[in-house]
């Protein structure tokens, strides 16, 4: 039924904007507080997932989806201090160089510690099996707790940046930071929190997301892309701009996934008369569930040529 397949994709599709959420959202924090662009944030995420893993088998989930991401926080802020702090003056390609080394160095310490292969991270009783039947289809317990931790997450990062002292601090820090240490605040200490907890979003989002899909040494190169897509489509720096193009893409490539109808029947749909060996290829042979995943690259492109500050993004003046 189309009602069905929409509902469900739809929902599908928002439950993994969110996750792509709880990841861009800490590195457009870093990026608009500190100015880097953190290439190792999708580590930060399968680090996460896997003390997830490790804590839930010792002290259960629900103790480890708080502590994992504490954990998670305490490495990132330590290497902002002792690491990325000693090269942030020399400029931004060593900020990338030193973030890109340390994406790799996590590669590796993951695979000594948990191995090569896929880990048995599975879902705590509370959450497994569905939590409705829609049109016969059934909406897993899983997802529907990603939506709602990313709901918290977004609510609280948002209260913590307008209703608090701190975050009025982070803000002011953000756009004069000269002036915020001149009124006697440490400024190297802001960045540092400001880094662990972006680090720690993303664990968050680790521990959540390890057990719905998969918790590998792969995971990080899988999703690390995209998130830089949905920082930069969002508009780099703005929180709510990554909001929309995680949901964006989320909803896009689940209905993509999910469609299996070749790309010249849909030209077709549309009125336009092809076939499947134009231009001598049998590029329109492809269905559109295999050309999901090059569909938000293609969207990053078109962002790029037609706005290139990004959706909500302001303007270079």
């Amino acid at each position: 039924m189309a009602v069905e397949f929409f509902f469900i994709s739809m929902l599908n599709g928002v439950s993994y904007g969110l996750l792509l959420f709880m990841l861009s959202s800490g590195l457009t924090l870093i990026f608009s507080m500190m100015g880097v662009l953190n290439f190792a944030h999708a580590s930060f995420y399968m680090l996460g997932a896997y003390f997830g893993y490790t804590l839930s088998g010792s002290i259960g989930f629900w103790p480890a989806l708080f502590i994992a991401p504490v954990l998670v926080a305490v490495l990132g802020a330590a290497f902002e201090r002792y690491s990325l702090r000693r090269v942030h003056k020399f400029g931004h390609v060593p900020e990338l160089l030193v973030t890109f080394g340390l994406s790799y160095l996590i590669l590796e310490v993951v695979q000594l510690a948990w191995g090569r292969s896929t880990v048995p991270y599975g879902l705590p009783e509370a959450l497994q099996g569905p939590l409705f039947t829609l049109y016969g289809t059934q909406f897993p317990k899983s997802r529907s707790f990603i939506m709602l931790v990313a709901v918290v997450m977004l609510v609280a990062v948002w209260l913590l940046l307008t209703r608090t002292r701190i975050g009025l601090v982070i803000q002011a820090a953000l756009k004069n930071p000269e002036m915020v240490e001149a009124l006697g605040h440490n400024v190297p200490r802001v960045f540092m929190l400001v880094f662990g907890g972006g680090c720690a979003l993303a664990g968050l989002a680790g521990v959540i997301g390890g057990n719905t899909y998969v918790t590998e040494p792969a995971m990080a190169m899988a999703v690390g892309p995209i998130i830089f897509v949905v920082v930069v489509v969002g508009g780099m720096g703005s929180l709510g701009g990554a909001f929309l193009a995680s949901i964006l893409i989320g909803v896009i490539q689940t209905f993509a996934v999910a469609l299996d109808h070749s790309m010249a029947s849909g030209l077709q749909a549309l009125g336009l008369a092809v076939g499947e060996q134009t231009f001598g290829y049998p590029v329109l042979k492809l269905t559109i569930s295999q050309m999901a995943p090059i569909l938000p690259y293609l969207f990053l492109v078109l962002i790029l040529i037609f706005r290139p500050q990004g959706l909500l993004g302001k303007r270079a003046t």
